[in-house]
């Protein structure tokens, strides 16, 4: 029941996104747009944002050393695109689940718990290095910061975000720093305030502590920084080609700050592959920038579409070869929650 209300959720929100990103948008606008889009430069864009997803695999690994030392570099990559598809194709955000659960399918000697932690960190970091670039970006005096989404200015709104993954590093790290410590004082606080919740989520700490250990030392969380920073430099690079490929007039500054608005609308609920809050992201950030609300749906509709196809076509491909299913993924998803309330 829980699920169907989530799905419903996020299928109004995709809904009332694409709505809103395309309101006020002409429509023979929008395709005059499209038509004279640059086919090399849309090109270019797509490869440049798929090679995002190797790179993953390589911090993946620097993130997962602490735990399995010199896992080469096919089951990771195997293992991103298979997450990558099942976040645009599968319902209930699946994706980190069944990238954890292909890669320990390949490697049983990586735990499935390890594994799974290991991509919290792994999240920590891609949401550090966006927010760093996105402050950066609001330097750039092109940037206008002007109130577009419920009345609230994307220089207020990005100011706020960017303490959150401090927030969420300082608990990473005490954890692993200390996790004996950490999950005494969560029973302790837990048995006060939410009795209910002291077994779940002592169990939850006691087997992601594994997965953690690459934030205690500072070569392996500088080396796994320098690889986020990368990652998102690529993105960011990808957003940019896209935006000469619509003959959009946009710094790199603006597809650093789009790409941060973009990272924070589709963390909220939404169909599979992120439709409608994917195209919000854009509309909001580029209007920080002045760009006219056709010009950034063109560039949304076309960045989506060119980012997408690669990494899912690559993700069932590998996904057919490892004789992998979607039921395999619900039955995983419902043995850690069994063991998770117990």
């Amino acid at each position: 029941m829980k699920r169907r209300w989530q799905a419903a959720l996020g299928i109004a929100l995709s809904v009332a996104g694409l709505w809103w990103a395309l309101h006020g948008v002409p429509w023979a606008d929008l395709g005059q747009r499209l038509r004279g889009a640059n086919p090399w430069l849309v090109l270019l864009c797509s490869i440049v944002a798929t090679s995002i997803f190797p790179v993953r695999a390589i911090r993946w690994g620097v993130i997962l050393d602490p735990v399995a030392p010199g896992l080469p570099f096919g089951p990771r990559w195997r293992a991103v695109a298979i997450g990558m598809m099942a976040n645009n194709l599968l319902p209930a955000r699946l994706g980190e689940l069944a990238r954890a659960y292909a890669l320990t399918r390949e490697r049983p000697d990586v735990r499935f718990t390890s594994s799974l932690a290991s991509l919290v960190v792994d999240r920590l970091f891609d949401a550090a290095a966006v927010l760093l670039m996105m402050a950066a970006a609001m330097l750039d005096p092109h940037f206008l910061g002007v109130a577009d989404f419920a009345g609230v200015s994307a220089r207020s709104a990005a100011t706020l975000a960017i303490a959150l993954p401090a927030i969420g590093f300082a608990v990473i790290i005490a954890v692993a720093a200390r996790p004996q410590v950490a999950i005494s004082l969560f029973r302790r606080v837990a048995r006060r305030v939410a009795p209910g919740i002291e077994a779940r989520g002592t169990a939850l700490l006691e087997g992601f502590e594994e997965g953690l250990r690459v934030v205690r030392s500072p070569r392996r969380f500088l080396l796994v920084l320098f690889w986020a920073l990368v990652m998102w430099l690529l993105n960011a690079l990808a957003f940019w080609i896209g935006f000469r490929a619509l003959h959009i007039n946009a710094s790199l500054a603006a597809a650093l700050f789009v790409q941060g608005v973009i990272v924070a609308f589709v963390s909220m609920p939404s169909t599979p592959g992120f439709a409608g809050v994917f195209e919000i992201g854009a509309r909001v950030g580029l209007a920080a920038f002045a760009i006219p609300a056709t010009a950034a749906a063109a560039w949304a509709i076309t960045f989506h579409v060119v980012s997408y196809i690669p990494i899912t076509v690559l993700g069932l491909w590998y996904l057919s070869r490892a004789g992998l299913t979607y039921r395999d993924f619900q039955q995983v998803a419902a043995h850690r929650n069994d063991e998770v309330a117990s």
